[in-house]
This record gives C-alpha cells, structure tokens and sequence, in this order.
C-alpha cells in the first residue's frame, strides 16, 4: 500500500453540481484533480428531482425572487448574498443552456414570458422552476460530466475518500485523501483545495439521498481551523417514498406545486390547517405538519395524491416518479403515493464569502457544504442548485485572479501510518454508526427539546471519543472516515441547536416555541 504524492494547482473534492462546475470555470492552462468517493454523477445533483430555481420569466423579477427568498429563510438570510445568487440566475441558464442541458420547453402555441416550461415549488410567488422532466439533477450532471470527462485538465480520479486539508502556515498547501482501490492515503500538493463534497444528512437514520451525504467537506473544513454556522437547520424533505423495499427515494417537490394534494389515512386533506399557502408552503412547515399528525394518529406514513390530474398530464411531468412507484406496485395515476420525511438539506455549514473563500487562506467550499448566507433557517425549494452553480464561478473567478500566484508549492509530508494497524473489530464502526444515526433522529429531528438535546449531546460526546480512539489506532478505511466526519458535523449540529433558544425555520423546540425578536446565526469557531 505505497502511498504517492500528486502536485496540482487546484484540488477539487466532489463530483457534484458545485464541484463539477468549480472544475469547468477554471482556465484550461490549470491542472486541476477532481476526487470523488465513487464514480462521477453518483452525488445529489444526480439525483435532484424537481428543478432549479432561476428569473427567466418576463413576467418574474430578481426582487421577487429574492423576497421569497428572504421569507422562507425565516430572518436569517444575508440579503446581499441573496441578491448576489438570485442576480445570477439567468446567466447560469444560459451557460447551462450553451453546455447542452435541455431543460424543458413550452408546447407549440403555450404562452409564458419565456419558452421554457416552468413551474411552481413551495414558498415561491411565481412559476420559476426550470427543469428537466423529474429528473433536473441528472440532465445536469450527466451534461457536467460529459465535458469534464473531454477536458483534458482535469484529472477525474474516482474512489478517492478526502482525510484532511494539510495546513502549514495558516495556509493550504495539500490534501490527504484515501484511495479506496489501493487502501493507501495519498498526498496532493496544492495551495488551492476546493471542498464540494455536499451536506450532512447522513447523520439520520432516514435521508432523501441514495448514498447520503456525510459531512465530509464540512467536518474537514472544521479541523483544519475554519468557522461553521447555524448546523441546526437541517431540511427535512416532507415528502420520500415510504415502502420497505424503496431505499430513500426522494417524491419531488413539483408534485405537489403542480396540484398535488397531501392527505391523512382516511383521504383527509390537513395542510390547510396548518398553513394558508397548505400544500404550497415551505417544507419546514410541510414536514412538522406531517410529523405532527403521524404522532397524534400514531400512522407510520401519510399520502400524497396526484390522481385527480388527468393520467396523461401526470405521466408527461413525472415520468421517472411515475416507473420508480410502480416498480413497488404504486399507480401514481390512479392512487396515492405513501410518503414519509427525510433528512434532505444542510442549511448551515462552513462560513465562506461570495466567492467561496473560507477562513484558510487557499481553502474553498462551495455548494451544500458552504453557509453563504443564501438559506437563512430555511432552504427555499429549487435554490440549491443554483447556488452550487452561482458560487462554482464565483470561486473560479476567485482563484484565477487572487489564489494562484507565482508562490512555490510547500512540500507536503507523506502521509504516516506507521503506528498504526488493521482492524480486526469492524463491527464497532457499524454499530457506532447505527447508534449515532439513530439518537440524531430521535433528538435532533424535526421536533426537539432541551432534553432530548442534552441525551443527544452525551451520546454524542462518548461516541467521538470511542471514534478517536479507533481512528488513533487503526488503518483507515472508508467507514471508518465517513463515520468519524459524521460524529463531527452531529456535534455541530447539537451544539448549535442547544444555542439556540428559540424556533426558526428548520429549528423547532418545544421548550421555546416561539421566535426571538432579534435573529442571529449561531457560529461555531474552533479551539
């Protein structure tokens, strides 16, 4: 297991939206390493369903768009950098457009102030939503990754687990990474590592995304010095196919922006009670309301129904949703759709500028690993994307004018694993694992209290030390690194929650129910 050193001038972690797009801004004169845990389009972009969110309307404005924006995001969004992301959209259309994405078009004789069919998500006063059928995520990774894979700057190297940023002198100069094919951790020489790797939602025990997200960039960002915020505002997608066999499939969102109703076991719609916008509402308050009437009716899952639309128009909107259900013997045309919530989206992450630069001279984080400010307390539908996109040139730009100078490359050390050696007690990783995912989604989901924090919070602080422990002692692996990120980012999570006395947005606790008069964020600077 020889380990080896690789000398680039920009180090990019994650395959995703962010991470792809990072790659293709950069001038071509630039040698650049792509990582990813796997093979390319295996991250949530792939798999986002519904849309992004973009003023391409005549009809729409950037100051509508970001008012929306600012009200799902409870009081805590970053106006300018809200306007900054929203002022962008159209532009990243039409790069996205150039690079061959084929986003949907209006019918011959349909009128719209654009001819694009768009349509409508929670928390958004206008049809905005481009999309590619329900599958907008991989129409737009698969055309990312087409010009990745033709560049020939980029390096993709597949299987390839980040450790940690290597930082000397306040500064980055390299990278750690795992290479899962061969069990070695290699050295990259860089003074430019950009950490797109996603979010956190693999801390729970349910999530929305196939392979989850576990808080890798973000808990490498954070031992390497750089400041976090407002980890306690965690999405829960209200609605994710609820079927034993069915493994985190995400029910998208334009279902029910496009006449989709949410029901009860016995057919009784309920979302009007809780909100006047009902099904059209943000999903903090879609998914608290789903969670309250499971609790109070005791029912393991509620429905969404979208067979009172005519079968046609259902099947020409949704057509992968449409086979995935029937694949488990669910006729989407015909009845409705069990669902239950998931962990989905961190709102929070690690503290960076308009141009993804974060406390480490050197060191970027873009897409969901990122807090820019855009979010607030709440993700607005559709915005995420965009975000990914907006920043990925930002950052671009960034490293072209100011990150790469004529600065020698500091040698990095080989990476030392002579102490340690191979683990004959795996299952302590796998039963860590289950505990940790299992104590976040009972104390630190949707609904919380102090107590169940304080339960959290003690588990939390046992579990990282058996985890440092291990991690000391043995070889690593890709568990093993995953699950020790995890731990991170839930104490993050828990630390930031119990800060917060209040509720907002995604954070809602019994013990304050109500909303300060004065938002802040809640921000974390390491020791």
């Amino acid at each position: 297991m020889a380990s080896t050193l690789s000398e680039y001038d920009v180090v990019v972690v994650g395959t995703g939206a962010a991470g792809m797009a990072l790659a293709l801004h950069l001038p071509s004169h630039l040698r650049i390493a792509l990582l990813t845990k796997s093979t390319l389009n295996q991250g949530s972009t792939y798999w986002a369903q519904g849309g992004m969110a973009a003023v391409v309307d005549a009809n729409d404005t950037v100051d509508s768009h970001v008012e929306d924006t600012l009200v799902a995001g409870a009081g805590l969004c970053r106006r300018e950098a809200v306007e900054f992301t929203v002022s962008r959209s159209s532009q990243v259309v039409d790069w996205l457009v150039q690079l061959g994405v084929n986003f949907d078009r209006l019918e011959q004789g349909e009128h719209q102030g654009t001819d694009f069919h768009l349509t409508r998500e929670g928390g958004h006063s206008h049809r905005r939503i481009l999309h590619a059928a329900d599958a907008t995520g991989k129409a737009i990774s698969k055309t990312l990754s087409r010009h990745v894979v033709q560049a020939a700057n980029i390096d993709v190297l597949t299987e390839r687990v980040a450790v940690d940023v290597i930082v000397q002198d306040g500064c980055c100069r390299g990278l750690y990474a795992l290479n899962t094919k061969t069990g070695a951790v290699d050295a990259f020489q860089t003074n430019v590592v950009a950490l797109a790797t996603g979010g956190a939602s693999k801390a729970y025990l349910y999530t929305s995304n196939p392979d989850g997200n576990s808080g890798d960039g973000i808990a490498i960002a954070w031992r390497a010095g750089c400041r976090v915020a407002n980890m306690e505002f965690n999405q829960f997608h209200p609605t994710c196919l609820y079927h034993p066999k069915a493994k985190s499939y995400l029910i998208t969102e334009a279902i029910r922006g496009e006449g989709g109703h949410l029901l009860l076991p016995n057919g009784e719609r309920f979302m009007h009670r809780f909100d006047h916008r009902a099904e059209l509402a943000p999903r903090d308050i879609v998914a608290r309301a789903i969670d309250h009437e499971m609790k109070r009716l005791g029912a393991d899952h509620l429905l969404l129904d979208i067979s009172h639309k005519p079968a046609a128009e259902v099947l020409a909107h949704f057509p992968n949703t449409a086979k995935k259900c029937l694949e488990f013997g669910i006729d989407i045309t015909r009845e409705p759709i069990p669902i239950v919530p998931a962990a989905h989206y961190t709102c929070g992450g690690v503290v960076v500028d308009h141009h993804g630069c974060t406390d480490i001279p050197g060191l970027y984080a873009i897409g969901e690993t990122s807090h820019t400010g855009l979010h607030g307390a709440n993700r607005m539908a559709s915005n995420s994307l965009l975000e990914c996109l907006v920043f990925a040139e930002s950052a671009a730009e960034h490293i072209r004018a100011a990150a790469l100078t004529d600065q020698a490359k500091a040698r990095v050390p080989a990476w030392d694993e002579s102490q340690v050696t191979d683990s004959d007690e795996d299952v302590v990783i796998s039963h860590n694992w289950d505990e940790l995912r299992r104590f976040m989604w009972d104390y630190v989901g949707i609904v919380r209290t102090d107590k169940r924090l304080e339960r959290a919070q003690h588990r939390c602080d046992l579990l990282r030390s058996e985890i440092n422990e291990y991690y000391a002692n043995y070889r690593v692996s890709n568990d093993l690194l995953e699950l020790r990120n995890l731990a991170v980012v839930a104490d993050l999570m828990i630390r930031c929650a119990r800060q917060r006395k209040e509720s907002r947005g995604l954070h809602f606790t019994l013990d304050y129910p109500e909303m300060a008069q004065h938002p802040i964020d809640t921000v974390l600077v390491p020791s």
